[in-house]
C-alpha cells in the first residue's frame, strides 16, 4: 500500500515474547504486549518509522510517545470453526459430544461453554498453520480460529463454520490491522494517513472504548462487534464468566460522531447490569460500584 504511493519500505521482522512462549496459555502468561512489546520498543527508539499489527493485539492505552496512524480496511472479523476431516460435523451443533476443541482465548472459551457445555475445551497455542495442523493430526477435533487468519494465508478453505455475528462475538477490533508510528514523526504520519480507512476506523474506536472501559485484556472473557442495519451501525458486546454459566450482552447505535462515547455507554450499562460482578469475580476482588446514570 505504501509503494502505491511512491514510499520505499524495508520490512523488519520480529519475534515477540507471545511468539516464543507458546508452552504457555496466554492467560498464564498474563503482561500486556505479549505480540506488540518488542516492536513497540524499538519504535520508540527510532529504530523503525512504523510498527503493523493486528489490532487486537495492542493494549487500548498506546505507549507515551506513540500513537495508531493509520487502520486499514477491515478483513472479515468473525471467528470460524476449523474441524478434523474425520468429523462429520458442518456447524458447532454438530460437534459430537465430548469432541476436543481448541482455543486459546478465554473469550472464545467462554463462549464455547456457553453454547456447548459438553465439549471439552483444551488450550491450543501457535501460529495459524500450527493450529491448523494439530486439527489435522487430530491432537484436537477442532479449532476456533480468527476468519481474517485464515483468510490472509489463502487457507480460507478450511473453514468448516462460521461463528456468525452477533451470536458468537469476536475480539474488539479484530480482523483490523493497524499501523503505529512516533506521534511526533509528522513525515510518517503523512504518509500512513493515506492508508486509514474511516468505516473501519470508527467501528474499531467503539469496540476498543468498549472494552478499554471493561479494562479488559486477555484475562478477561470480551467481545465486541459494530454491525449495520437498517437504522445504522449498532454497537454488540458481550462480557462472561470463563466457564460460560453467565453471559452479558448488550447492543447501542453507534453515534457516528462520538463512537468512542458509544463503546462507553455501552460498557455503563453493562457495568450496571452485572459486569462490575463479573470483572471482579475474574480478578478475585471485592465488586466495585457500577456508574450511576446522570
Amino acid at each position: 500500500m505504501l509503494a502505491a504511493h511512491g514510499v520505499q519500505t524495508e520490512l523488519v521482522a520480529f519475534k515477540t515474547a507471545g511468539d516464543k512462549r507458546v508452552d504457555q496459555p496466554l492467560r498464564e502468561i498474563g503482561a500486556k504486549g505479549l505480540f506488540t512489546h518488542e516492536l513497540e520498543a524499538a519504535l520508540a527508539q527510532g529504530k523503525v518509522d512504523c510498527c503493523v499489527h493486528s489490532l487486537k493485539d495492542l493494549a487500548t492505552d498506546s505507549p507515551a510517545g506513540l500513537t495508531i496512524a493509520a487502520v486499514l480496511e477491515r478483513e472479515d472479523p468473525r471467528d470460524v470453526l476449523v474441524v478434523n476431516e474425520s468429523i462429520a460435523a458442518e456447524s458447532l451443533d454438530d460437534l459430537p459430544r465430548g469432541s476436543r476443541v481448541g482455543t486459546s482465548s478465554l473469550r472464545r472459551r467462554a463462549q464455547l461453554r456457553a453454547a456447548r457445555p459438553d465439549l471439552d475445551v483444551v488450550d491450543l497455542r501457535g501460529n495459524v498453520p500450527t493450529r491448523v495442523r494439530k486439527v489435522d493430526e487430530g491432537q484436537v477435533h477442532a479449532a476456533i480460529l480468527a476468519a481474517a487468519g485464515l483468510r490472509r494465508l489463502d487457507a480460507h478453505g478450511r473453514i468448516s463454520a462460521w461463528l456468525d455475528a452477533p451470536e458468537w462475538l469476536p475480539a474488539p477490533g479484530q480482523g483490523a490491522i493497524a499501523v503505529q508510528a512516533r506521534d511526533d514523526d509528522a513525515r510518517v504520519l503523512g504518509m500512513l494517513v493515506r492508508l486509514h480507512h474511516g468505516p473501519t476506523g470508527m467501528a474499531v474506536t467503539a469496540e476498543r472504548a468498549f472494552l478499554a472501559a471493561l479494562e479488559g485484556g486477555c484475562q478477561v472473557p470480551i467481545g465486541a462487534l459494530v454491525m449495520s442495519d437498517a437504522s445504522g451501525l449498532v454497537l454488540y458486546g458481550l462480557i462472561a464468566e470463563v466457564d460460560g454459566r453467565r453471559v452479558l450482552r448488550g447492543s447501542i447505535p453507534v453515534d457516528p460522531a462520538d463512537p468512542a462515547a458509544s463503546g462507553a455507554a455501552l460498557a455503563a450499562d453493562l457495568l450496571r447490569r452485572g459486569a462490575a460482578e463479573i470483572l471482579a469475580g475474574l480478578r478475585g476482588l471485592e465488586a466495585v460500584p457500577a456508574p450511576q446514570p446522570e
